[in-house]
């Protein structure tokens, strides 16, 4: 505070430039490193950022780039772990580099509604990141190109079953080697098979996860029960898990998400089917809650968070051309053995 009374304002790039004798454009330069700027007049600039306690910021940065420094998410679900750790992850690298985040929420995956969300995506920052993995991202990751040519935009998907085409940038974490651990472990406890709870897929082509599942039971020689298509919470896990304690023959159960094998635990608890004894479950992400349940949960590891770094530093790259754009696996998933798989009970 000054000896009026007032709080001094905060020292504004245009204020280093009339200090220094400079455009701002010039401090601009000066600030993010531009080459093009003589050393003397470098000198002076970074002179007057000292004595004025200029901090660069967000809007400086703009100014530098001529663009806002914004991106635009855009997801159908904010709350699911998966998403909302994805989120944080795009949150915390996009600060780190000085951009905001701005969230779309994709309300459905009807056609005028997503093209509303790309079109108000497009004229908020400079670029999009869509998280793929459900119809509504899925459609909004197609549709953005043709909406707006000049938009970057990085997608996060489920594994793919193959390199996506083109020079497209994407990221993904590897569903289908992370539910083929995760089969294959139960199966090497000694159950016949393993009973499979699903996610709903993204589209409808088969998701990678129930690719993985499949993939583990074919190589063992093990029969393919029907997948029981569950959704994303406790409750949907808690229906299936209803009907598969019903019959005496499960013995395992791999669950689309920890939220689904949460419900699947309740179900088999209300049937007097004891876990792991009678029955053993896996679970699919390790959700916080997953270690602290009774039993706690076997599942699979995915780097949700890392996902969202990745998918903003690859953005970051295509924004300020110093990153070569490709598809790009992120990580490889973590099997975590806990309490509630074991062998199958003895026959009598």
């Amino acid at each position: 505070m000054n000896v009026t009374g007032h709080t001094r304002r905060p020292a504004s790039i245009r204020d280093v430039a009339t200090a220094a004798g400079v455009s701002y454009q010039t401090v601009s330069r000066v600030i993010n490193g531009h080459p093009s700027v003589r050393p003397a007049t470098r000198e002076r600039v970074l002179a007057a950022i000292d004595d004025l306690g200029f901090r660069r910021n967000a809007t400086a940065l703009a100014l530098a780039s001529g663009r806002s420094r914004a991106v635009t998410v855009l997801t159908a679900n904010t709350t699911h772990y998966g998403y909302a750790s994805i989120l944080q992850g795009i949150e915390e690298a996009a600060r780190a580099a000085s951009y905001s985040v701005g969230i779309g929420v994709l309300e459905s995956a009807a056609e005028d509604t997503v093209a509303a969300e790309v079109r108000r995506a497009a004229d908020a920052g400079d670029g999009l990141i869509v998280i793929a993995y459900d119809p509504a991202g899925v459609r909004a990751l197609d549709t953005a190109p043709g909406l707006s040519a000049d938009l970057p935009v990085v997608g996060v998907v489920e594994t793919p079953a193959s390199p996506p085409g083109g020079d497209r940038p994407w990221v993904w974490t590897d569903d289908r080697e992370a539910a083929y651990q995760a089969t294959r472990h139960l199966l090497s406890l000694g159950h016949e098979t393993v009973h499979y709870v699903a996610i709903p897929s993204s589209t409808r082509r088969t998701s990678a996860r129930t690719t993985g599942w499949r993939q583990a039971l074919k190589e063992a020689g093990a029969s393919e029960p029907r997948p029981v298509q569950g959704s994303w919470s406790p409750a949907g896990g808690h229906a299936a898990g209803a009907r598969l304690a019903a019959d005496p023959a499960v013995t395992a159960v791999l669950c689309g998400n920890d939220d689904l094998a949460l419900g699947v635990l309740r179900a088999l608890h209300e049937a007097g089917r004891a876990v792991p004894d009678e029955v053993s479950v896996a679970g699919f992400d390790d959700a916080p809650h997953a270690a602290y349940l009774t039993p706690s949960l076997t599942t699979v590891r995915m780097d949700f968070t890392g996902l969202g770094r990745a998918a903003f530093a690859l953005l970051h790259g295509v924004l300020e051309k110093s990153a070569q754009v490709a598809p790009r696996p992120v990580s490889v998933p973590e099997l975590v053995v806990r309490e509630s798989s074991g062998p199958p009970p003895a026959r009598g």
